[in-house]
């Protein structure tokens, strides 16, 4: 190896840390929007039914600005480079797709889209090969959803909310049947669909004494659908 060389893989080296410290800054920028809006949306386990749309109304600038975040990470990372570096956000990107879901279901009760999760963090399908939501993402996003949601039919009947848990549980049940029609090979994904059967149990417990008690009417069957009015198989 001449010195050209050497010098040249040095530079390369340099880049390469240079690069990794810029996405560095953006990710800590991300990290501090997904624990703030994490931060407001635990309150809604003490929060009045009535005041719920007030701590939302709190929550949607924060996941909005997460636009100007993904929009500076896209313009750093190379064409062609996605997977070189997407293991750098991915946790707080799954983070800021749990916090929009759950938005989400708080203001409609219907599930957001993939689509409609990419417009609100303002992912462009232009920089699908150096940053983009990818599927594995979404569903992480969605299994923390109804880890919170299980948290929240307990919380609900302590606040005298007797409908939310069945709410909850016509919703979660058509999820867990569409995540059950999907091919989950990834390890991590598929241990954490499987522990969406303990979550789905103990919504089932909070709404059979619901139920036994007379406390809210019995649960009509619907199917869960998102903002767009497509059923989610």
């Amino acid at each position: 190896m001449d010195s050209w060389d050497v010098e040249r893989l040095n530079e390369l080296l340099e880049q390469d840390v240079e690069l990794r410290e810029k996405i560095k800054e953006q990710v800590t920028d991300l990290d501090k929007k997904t624990r703030n809006m994490v931060g407001i949306l635990n309150k809604i386990h003490s929060t009045p039914p009535q005041s719920i749309p007030g701590l939302l109304d709190c929550v949607r600038p924060i996941l909005h600005s997460c636009q100007t975040t993904t929009a500076a990470m896209a313009v750093l990372i190379p064409p062609s480079q996605l997977w070189r570096w997407k293991e750098m956000w991915s946790n707080s990107l799954r983070t800021a797709i749990y916090s929009a879901a759950l938005v989400e279901f708080l203001a409609t009760g219907k599930l957001v889209s993939l689509q409609q999760v990419s417009q609100i963090l303002g992912i462009k399908d232009e920089w699908r090969d150096r940053f983009a939501l990818v599927v594995e993402d979404y569903l992480h996003g969605l299994i923390s959803l109804v880890n919170e949601l299980s948290r929240l039919a307990v919380n609900a009947v302590t606040l005298g909310n007797f409908e939310a848990p069945i709410q909850i549980s016509i919703f979660v049940k058509d999820l867990f049947a569409g995540f059950s029609m999907l091919n989950l090979k990834n390890d991590t994904l598929r241990r954490r669909f499987d522990s969406l059967k303990y979550d789905l149990k103990k919504i089932e417990e909070v709404v059979y004494d619901v139920s036994l008690r007379k406390l809210a009417p019995p649960p009509t069957e619907r199917k869960l659908t998102s903002n767009s009015g497509e059923v989610k198989q």
